[in-house]
């Protein structure tokens, strides 16, 4: 035989030798395929729905830990904006006792001297006094007396005496006045 010969004899041999083995590997690879795909019976139902029971309860727990957490940082913010409201009528309270007091500090007798006073001599002297003690006097004179002495008084002075009193009447100012 010629060497061309034999070889395509080989080849050919070979050829039909892979033809034979690929098709005793089909049936194979097409069963593999499918049991990749198990197809769901009564027994996957029961593991599925055992493990569900399983896990329910440990899931409860946690949905109820998740929500107490809530509920504790909700009861945190309350607290929070009581412990504000708090410190706001602390300052309220405040205010109120200085306003108090201050009125107090003008007494009625003294109120009386300046309300027998005429507005250039009683301004002088009140400008040389506590401006807050100075205000708590004018803010007992009649109006139109105190607003005589409020323009005799130098400008500065009279300005800063009008500033205690409103700030004396404003319910917003829980600071000191001077």
């Amino acid at each position: 035989m010629k060497p061309s010969m034999t070889s395509s004899i080989f080849s050919s041999r070979i050829r039909g030798l892979a033809l034979v083995i690929g098709v005793a590997l089909l049936p194979l690879a097409s069963g593999s395929a499918q049991e990749q795909k198990p197809a769901p019976n009564s027994a996957t139902q029961a593991e599925i729905q055992q493990f569900c029971t399983n896990i329910a309860e440990p899931a409860r727990d946690q949905r109820y830990l998740l929500q107490k957490q809530e509920l504790e940082k909700l009861q945190a913010d309350v607290d929070q904006r009581i412990a504000v409201l708090e410190q706001r009528r602390g300052e309220y309270e405040d205010w109120l006792t200085r306003r108090n007091e201050f009125m107090k500090q003008a007494e009625d007798n003294l109120v009386e001297i300046y309300k027998k006073m005429k507005a250039d001599a009683a301004a002088p002297q009140l400008q040389e006094i506590n401006p807050i003690l100075a205000a708590a006097i004018i803010m007992k004179l009649p109006a139109r007396q105190s607003s005589l002495i409020l323009s005799e008084m130098e400008a500065g002075k009279a300005a800063m005496v009008a500033a205690i009193m409103s700030s004396a009447a404003d319910p917003n100012t829980s600071k000191d006045p001077s």
